[in-house]
């Protein structure tokens, strides 16, 4: 039976990717926090990860003209500006301190997916020695 990485380690590695766009994403904005007229952008993460997810499963046909089918332009419709709580004079939107601890939560969270696939490996090199 042939072994496949994308039923093994499940959607953890997608979500590697769009925590790692989005880690990207939250450090433009706080490295351009005064810079004018910049807007801050970030990335909805449920929405980039049902995208991936329904990208995995493009193998599926679907049996009638009416099901719903996958986009194929997956992560760039949940790229979002962010609406900003205190407006500045200059047109900017980042909020340096709401950056800063979203930065810090997806670090947390990205953090946590490699702890997932580590464990996932750990275990995949173990049924493979026969532990």
């Amino acid at each position: 039976m042939p072994l496949s990485f994308d039923s093994a380690l499940g959607i953890h590695v997608k979500a590697l990717e769009v925590r790692g766009k989005r880690t990207e994403l939250l450090a433009s904005n706080i490295a351009n926090a005064d810079t004018p007229g910049y807007k801050a952008r970030d990335i909805d993460f449920r929405a980039a990860l049902s995208d991936a997810g329904a990208s995995m499963h493009q193998g599926i046909r679907g049996t009638n003209e009416r099901h719903i089918t996958s986009g194929s332009d997956s992560g760039s419709a949940s790229l979002l500006y962010r609406v900003p709580l205190h407006p500045s004079l200059d047109g900017n939107t980042v909020d340096g301190q709401m950056e800063k601890a979203e930065f810090s939560e997806n670090a947390l969270r990205y953090q946590a997916s490699l702890t997932f696939l580590d464990r996932k490996f750990k275990g995949l090199i173990g049924a493979l020695k026969g532990e």
